[in-house]
């Protein structure tokens, strides 16, 4: 898999289309996840990929929400992105705005964890701490039931991310939490000095 850019390359791409704090706090956050992922399962010496994939995979949606992964390609291109990165960025909307199915296994974690990162951060935003530092697994199922808690993250593409990779949910809230703590303190300083 091809990557074209340094990560400082993709933020600035990424921040070229986003503004808004809660948009690019996504992106870095599921390019930490990624990034964890990556070496999780074995892909180490994709780990940049993984994570700038991670980190661009929106990059369309603040500007054109109702053409979610349809701009995504020319904004990527221009920018100079992998046809490959291209590919997988489109892969995590299927179903929903794309018609990329994912195959390769970082796009079937990107697909599986984009909404779940959402319902994680949702459900720490509750905690008295914040944080997913101290967030259980069954803190996640029980917010992953109450479909009116964080709504708009699909439970539907979440159920299908974890069967597309062969896992059950536990595992999958499990792993993106672990995934998630990883890096929250470094998204935290990093949003500070934006």
């Amino acid at each position: 898999m091809e990557n074209n850019f340094t990560r400082e390359e993709a933020f600035a791409l990424l921040k070229m289309y986003n503004k808004e704090p809660f948009h690019i706090q996504h992106a870095l956050t599921v390019e930490g996840v990624m990034k964890w992922y990556a070496n999780e399962l074995g892909y180490g010496e994709e780990a940049d990929y993984w994570a700038i994939t991670g980190l661009l995979h929106d990059i369309d949606f603040e500007l054109y929400p109702e053409e979610h992964c349809q701009r995504a390609p020319g904004l990527l291109r221009e920018g100079g992105a992998s046809e490959d990165m291209i590919r997988s960025v489109c892969s995590h909307g299927y179903g929903l705005c794309s018609d990329v199915k994912p195959e390769h296994e970082m796009e079937k974690v990107l697909f599986a964890v984009d909404e779940l990162t959402g319902l994680i951060g949702a459900a720490a935003l509750m905690r008295p701490s914040k944080s997913v530092a101290d967030m259980e697994t069954s803190s996640v199922k029980k917010k992953f039931k109450d479909k009116r808690f964080a709504a708009g993250c699909s439970r539907d593409v979440i159920s299908q991310g974890a069967e597309n990779l062969g896992w059950e949910l536990n595992e999958l809230f499990e792993k993106t939490i672990l995934a998630m703590r990883s890096c929250e303190k470094q998204i935290q300083e990093e949003m500070e000095r934006l």
